[in-house]
């Protein structure tokens, strides 16, 4: 096995003896304490790490290494910031020669919180998207239903039906904001699960487009290009990627231009393309993977912003990709490929 340098580890590393004198540190912690050379070796524990909880106590004192339980073997990772400011985690591992004896060697890791701290705040900013949008619909609700319980003798029948109407409306709204909540939940997880049968693509994206446009009509038909295979995949959850994409091209592409599907070998795979066009300006290069993020919305009438983060989720968990392209005569060309997925037992 090839010796590890432990000047190349990512985070600080700094060992002391029994005595708490410093025996080691790595490159981190000597750019860290803008030290040179071996300056620090023999500086008690406590000099060589001066951070604190921004209250005066100090890490070293608080967490006391070298005293306590005797039973303990290691400091759990907590926050302590540097004299500039700066915030760290630390955690460390009490060595002991043997059980309940004393501290011989104490073994101290650094870790910039910095990467922590973003998560949190990208946590919190989900936290609070949720709720924005989830108060959105509940008021509606609540308002006109208060209104309806406190008011209802004052309004006639037309009024009453209006009010109810934008109540279920608001209530369909909350269920499949909720429903795309839990989907990004599972894909966030690797908990998406996929109920696999035959899907026969062209005569679901068929399906799909009469579901859509089953008022206004589409003049266009779904374009397919030679034999399209079966392709083994969950029907219901393609049903909704094809769906979104439908839909995402009549409300915010200007209309559907065209939808194609045909079949395509991939990296030696055989598969089914299937592509949706539409009549707007066609998406930037630049916001192409962007699309594809939680809550990313652009333009007028926006939803929630989980559509196509699910989508890409669904695509990914089937195996497949999706491309964002210019089509042929204007427009944006949103595509995903499936492979065809034929369980073994098939082959027997």
């Amino acid at each position: 096995m090839t010796e590890v340098d432990l000047d190349e580890l990512p985070d600080g590393l700094i060992v002391a003896g029994p005595d708490g004198r410093v025996e080691y540190v790595n490159g981190f912690v000597r750019q860290l304490a803008r030290a040179k050379g071996d300056e620090m070796l023999g500086m008690h524990l406590a000099d060589a790490l001066p951070f604190d909880d921004l209250n005066g106590h100090s890490w070293f004192e608080c967490v006391d290494p070298y005293g306590g339980l005797a039973t303990r073997t290691r400091i759990s990772e907590q926050s302590w910031w540097s004299p500039r400011g700066s915030e760290y985690l630390i955690t460390a591992r009490l060595v002991r020669e043997k059980p309940l004896g004393p501290v011989v060697r104490l073994v101290v890791s650094v870790r910039n919180a910095r990467i922590r701290n973003q998560r949190d705040r990208e946590r919190s900013d989900l936290i609070a998207t949720v709720a924005h949008e989830l108060r959105s619909p509940l008021t509606g609700i609540k308002g006109f239903v208060s209104t309806l319980l406190t008011k209802w003798d004052r309004f006639s029948d037309e009024q009453k039906q209006f009010m109810l109407a934008t109540v279920d409306a608001d209530a369909d709204r909350l269920t499949r904001l909720i429903t795309e909540l839990l989907d990004a939940a599972r894909i966030d997880s690797g908990r998406l699960t996929l109920r696999r049968g035959p899907v026969q693509l062209d005569e679901l994206a068929a399906r799909v487009v009469d579901s859509v446009f089953v008022a206004s009509g589409w003049d266009g038909e779904v374009e397919v290009t030679g034999e399209v295979p079966v392709v083994w995949g969950d029907a219901d959850r393609i049903t909704q990627v094809l769906t979104n994409l439908v839909e995402n091209a009549v409300r915010h592409g200007k209309g559907l231009r065209g939808l194609a599907v045909r079949p395509e070998v991939h990296a030696g795979e055989q598969g089914v393309r299937v592509l949706v066009r539409d009549a707007g300006p066609g998406i930037p290069e630049e916001s192409r993977m962007r699309i594809f993020s939680r809550f990313w919305r652009s333009g007028p009438g926006a939803g929630t912003g989980l559509g196509m983060y699910i989508v890409r989720g669904i695509v990914d968990q089937h195996g497949g990709h999706i491309d964002v392209e210019d089509a042929d005569g204007g427009g944006a060309e949103i595509s995903f490929w499936l492979p065809v997925a034929e369980p073994a037992e098939l082959h027997d």
